[in-house]
């Protein structure tokens, strides 16, 4: 007999199956010996007193064994000579728009402009060491998209979009560890997610779809007001009716294509903002509420929304036990993002500290129609080059130091490797930013204790939150208002922000194309 529980504990006895079972047994009246096995369906951790507990949501079988079953893939067939849908960009919308195309009968040629991971790394490299940006392999273009090489967060808020533990059960299947089907904020890992990627891309393959690295789409073939094909660069093209496109939002060569080529866009708000470091152990006193965290504690994570000046302000993409990374995505910028390993054994933790952005706010670019946003987005991150010395040098400030318009006189090591520049943000960020993140943080300080703090550094700026452009599609064909044929899909068109929406939006735009290809 199975029964199901919701159940409050201490860490440590959550961390004890033998604990556990004897907790459980005491709390429902089940002889212990009649126990044969708990699993643990879902689990959150509640910092909020100063006791803190856990929350577990458990199925216990009572006289009876579990049996394990193992989550496998669906059965792929074979669509080597199906009919063929071209997606661009392999990231998580177009790696699962591939996966959903095949299991539905059609062939998916994917175009990434990218490397595939293992080549893909050293390019990281010569970002970090030698300040070389690679316009078409760097942290936001290559095989699996931005999320491969930052950080892998499952968690979203984006439930009625679809099935997010159907993504979640193939993510097992390709390699992740099930417990990202229990905790509450799934994380995979950056140093997992590689292989992960690269085993979707050889099931794509194996069942005979292609994927093309290093190919890089310049122009689209519009005849008729209908998608025809595609322009590689070097001149060659690919015909096809059928194209998703799943480019992410930062592929700003192919927002500036569509816009050229009058193809409707719109620009939309984002938030913008800067990335802060603080000593890991300085989040766990603050969130756990103890001088050193208990070993049956993850390192904490923490979540601020506050408003400030009329606009919204919050922690965005929080790192715990983890890095910052640069993620420029050409020569003359500085991108800030941050990322943490599998364990989260980094010993600091870095969030994104954003503002909400608003249409009035662009219009300094307002020539530049809807791709007003995107170019305010692209002139702050110029601007931070320039500040920072013209080359992926951040610039950085300590963060009383910031919030004092003080400019600091010297810097710590942050895990930021192509290191810092002492400045003052102001000459970052236009007035209403700065102004904004200055008050903002002293709001922090009150939500959280010690967060201000001149230990932590501010990084500037963290400023890919999402798409700065929209591509209008029809809400039930998913396909373009204007041209026939086109979908758009996941961050880069405005419709998901981060991998689980992304792959949950490359499935249906998949599924819409099929739908018309089979009608």
């Amino acid at each position: 007999m199975q029964h199901e529980f919701t159940i409050q504990v201490s860490p440590e006895i959550a961390a004890n199956p033998n604990r556990l079972k004897t907790t459980v047994s005491k709390k429902n009246n089940i002889p212990l010996q009649e126990i044969k096995y708990i699993q643990v369906l879902k689990r959150s951790i509640d910092a909020r007193q100063r006791a803190i507990k856990v929350n577990l949501k458990l199925k216990v079988f009572v006289q009876e064994e579990f049996v394990d079953s193992s989550i496998e893939l669906p059965e792929y067939p074979f669509v080597s000579n199906a009919p063929e849908v071209v997606i661009i960009g392999a990231g998580p919308a177009g790696l699962f728009a591939a996966l959903r195309c095949i299991e539905l009968g059609c062939k998916p040629i994917v175009l990434e402009r990218g490397k595939d991971v293992r080549t893909r790394r050293r390019d990281l490299k010569a970002i970090n060491r030698d300040h070389i940006v690679d316009e078409d392999s760097n942290y936001c273009f290559g095989e699996g998209g931005a999320g491969t090489y930052s950080d892998g967060k499952l968690y979203t808020r984006s439930k009625k979009r679809g099935d997010v533990n159907r993504i979640l059960e193939l993510l097992v299947a390709f390699g992740a560890t099930d417990q990202i089907l229990v905790e509450a904020h799934p994380h995979i890992g950056t140093n997992k997610l590689p292989g992960i990627i690269a085993a979707i891309r050889e099931k794509i393959i194996e069942r005979g779809g292609e994927i093309h690295f290093e190919t890089r789409v310049i122009d689209f073939e519009i005849r008729n007001s209908e998608i025809n094909g595609v322009t590689l660069l070097g001149g060659s093209t690919i015909a096809t009716n059928k194209l998703i496109l799943a480019t992410g939002h930062s592929a700003r060569d192919i927002f500036e294509l569509l816009y050229h080529k009058q193809i409707e866009i719109e620009a939309k708000p984002f938030a913008l903002g800067v990335r802060v470091e603080h000593s890991q152990q300085l989040i766990d006193q603050i969130q756990y509420k103890c001088e050193v965290r208990s070993p049956y504690l993850p390192p904490s994570p923490y979540s601020i929304v506050k408003q400030v000046r009329g606009r919204g302000m919050y922690s965005f993409c929080m790192c715990p036990g983890g890095v910052i990374a640069p993620c420029a995505t050409s020569p003359g910028e500085v991108v800030t993002n941050g990322w943490s390993p599998s364990k989260r054994d980094q010993p600091t933790a870095n969030s994104g500290i954003v503002i909400e952005l608003r249409m009035e706010d662009f219009k300094p670019f307002s020539n530049y129609g809807p791709l007003s946003g995107m170019y305010f987005q692209k002139s702050i991150e110029q601007q931070a080059w320039k500040v920072g010395g013209r080359t992926q040098r951040v610039p950085a400030q300590r963060l009383i130091d910031m919030v004092e318009g003080k400019v600091s006189s010297n810097l710590p090591v942050t895990s930021y490797k192509p290191g810092l520049t002492s400045v003052d943000m102001n000459a970052v960020f236009p007035e209403f930013i700065h102004d904004t993140l200055k008050d903002g943080f002293k709001a922090f300080d009150k939500s959280m204790r010690g967060y201000l703090t001149n230990e932590a550094v501010v990084h500037a700026p963290e400023s890919r939150t999402s798409s700065p452009v929209r591509i209008p599609r029809d809400w039930k064909t998913l396909e373009h208002l204007q041209i026939k044929g086109l979908y758009p899909c996941g961050e880069g068109a405005g419709y998901a922000g981060g991998i689980i929406s992304a792959a949950i939006d490359g499935e249906k735009c998949a599924a819409a194309c099929v739908a018309t290809i089979k009608a």
